[in-house]
């Protein structure tokens, strides 16, 4: 309960951040209105036909419209925990928070929150856009489609706390971050599928986890299909999880270390 209740005072505290900046806040969902509007007509401009090795028989504003929607939590992952930790470093708050008896897991994870709660709104938002300009969801795999999102924030969590550890002791240096971003919409099957680009290109994506999530969500989500069909794309995003999230956990806690030991922790 009392670390229910502290991540709800994280939430709060950025519920109450975020909302104090209305206009922004408003101008997100008016952006995302019109970033679907404009791939709407640029697909019928560059479409790509659905027998494309990758397309799956999809529609190819659907498939732009998962990719862009689902995008968006790779983002949050990389940029919610590493801006978060330089936010609190630039305030003074973070040396204040860490000499606390809250785990540092638990303010990693507080401070990420809230902007993953927020992609998820936003996440929604673009799927109903969609359906208002003529996308079919389908929801029979709800189930194993919810299982592959869950692995895919995790998987994406792992690869932001890595980055936020780089922050955290380097203060500006942080290669990780524009590194796996880039990697991740040019090859990562965002905007148009791998497997039409190269055998080089091809190969690449297979070391990027979003190229599993998208796939698994575009085959959940437009096509219904089973978790057996679905499964060699779980099976990719969980090895990803149990490699990349204690990767990034015993990275982040050696960054805190190093700092304490440097007497670094106020500097940045």
């Amino acid at each position: 309960m009392k670390s229910l209740g502290t991540l709800g005072a994280f939430v709060k505290r950025d519920f109450i951040i975020e909302t104090s900046y209305r206009t922004s806040f408003v101008l997100q969902f008016l952006g995302i209105f019109f970033s679907v509007f404009i791939w709407r007509f640029i697909s019928r401009f560059f479409n790509a036909p659905a027998d494309t090795p990758g397309m799956d028989g999809i529609d190819y504003f659907a498939y732009v419209l998962l990719g862009l929607a689902f995008y968006h939590y790779l983002s949050a992952a990389m940029l919610s925990f590493s801006s978060k930790i330089r936010q609190e470093q630039m305030t003074g708050t973070l040396e204040a928070m860490l000499v606390t008896t809250t785990p540092t897991g638990m303010i990693v994870l507080g401070s990420a929150l809230w902007e993953f709660l927020m992609t998820s709104i936003k996440v929604l938002a673009y799927l109903a856009v969609g359906m208002m300009f003529g996308v079919h969801l389908r929801f029979e795999s709800i189930l194993p489609c919810l299982l592959v999102l869950a692995l895919t924030i995790l998987a994406f969590s792992g690869i932001g706390i890595l980055s936020a550890a780089f922050v955290f002791y380097l203060k500006r240096g942080d290669p990780i971050t524009y590194l796996v971003s880039s990697a991740s919409a040019l090859f990562g099957g965002v905007f148009y599928p791998t497997e039409d680009m190269g055998r080089v290109i091809n190969g690449l994506s297979k070391l990027l986890p979003i190229t599993y999530a998208l796939r698994a969500l575009r085959r959940a989500l437009l096509k219904g299909s089973s978790f057996a069909d679905l499964l060699p794309d779980i099976g990719m995003l969980a090895l990803f999880v149990v490699v990349l999230l204690p990767l990034g956990a015993l990275a982040f806690r050696f960054a805190v270390r190093k700092a304490r030991q440097e007497g670094s922790l106020v500097q940045y």
